[in-house]
């Protein structure tokens, strides 16, 4: 594998940082296309997702050095070059995307519609990231061996990008479905809000959990389970929430006698 991608000098270029990064900026301008389809303003959504962006670098940064702050004391370039996207730096960057979104007066189950196929075009690049620097290492596929090993990595890549494009065309057939029954961009989104976000973060959720079985496995918490495995049932239980969020209905236009 090859954790690096370009050597200058005493600079370095990390291949996991240049995947993800290559990844987010995917995943930004395809939040244009989306945006329209789930009647959200697209300038806004860029600005919004820029800034969960930069808090989830951020966040993770933070956290980074509370927990290493003898080590960040001695080699702070090092260690800020450590790739640590944990659950707790996601929990701070959703609530802060939440408290931006409802700064800006972004619908905010339509914009979780846009930027689902977007989260898993960035799940996908993630995955492909770690591949290419060989550090998600799965399982054996032979018992009492050592190689080969199953690489779980690229089977989450080539999953999280068949959802991405899932999501994709779900949301794009709703907005033509609404389309055709003569609603605007706006109506579509309120009575459908959601249910992209809900179904992608279900499918996000359960395929995660079952790639664990092909992962090596973490630190075990209560009930038997890794922190990945916990953070995969959130993701899930989350979606099923969004599904189970009330919609507006659209009372029939009378015809005039």
């Amino acid at each position: 594998m090859h954790p690096d991608l370009l050597h200058l000098g005493h600079l370095t270029l990390p291949t996991f940082g240049a995947v993800a990064a290559s990844g987010l900026m995917l995943a930004l301008g395809l939040s244009q296309r989306t945006a329209r389809l789930a009647g959200v303003d697209a300038d806004q959504l860029w600005d919004a997702g820029l800034f969960a962006v930069l808090a989830a670098f951020l966040f993770s940064r933070l956290l980074l050095i509370v927990e290493h702050f003898a080590s960040f004391r001695a080699y702070p370039l090092l260690l800020l070059a450590v790739p640590s996207l944990t659950p707790s730096g996601l929990l701070l960057t959703g609530v802060t995307t939440y408290l931006w979104l409802r700064w800006k007066r972004l619908p905010m189950l339509a914009s979780l519609d846009a930027w689902a196929p977007c989260a898993a075009l960035v799940w996908s690049s993630l995955a492909l990231g770690h591949f290419a620097e060989g550090s998600d290492p799965g399982l054996p596929v032979h018992r009492g061996t050592t190689q080969p090993l199953y690489p779980v990595a690229l089977f989450a890549c080539a999953l999280a990008l068949i959802l991405s494009l899932a999501a994709y065309f779900w949301l794009r057939h709703t907005s033509r479905a609404g389309q055709t029954a003569g609603q605007t961009a706006g109506q579509t989104a309120g009575q459908t809000a959601g249910q992209t976000a809900g179904q992608t973060a279900i499918a996000a959720g359960l395929l995660q959990y079952g790639l664990s079985f092909l992962r090596q496995p973490g630190l075990e918490t209560p009930l038997g389970l890794d922190a990945l495995e916990w953070v995969a049932l959130g993701i899930a239980g989350a979606g099923l929430l969004l599904l189970l969020t009330p919609r507006p209905s659209l009372q029939p236009r009378r015809s005039l006698p």
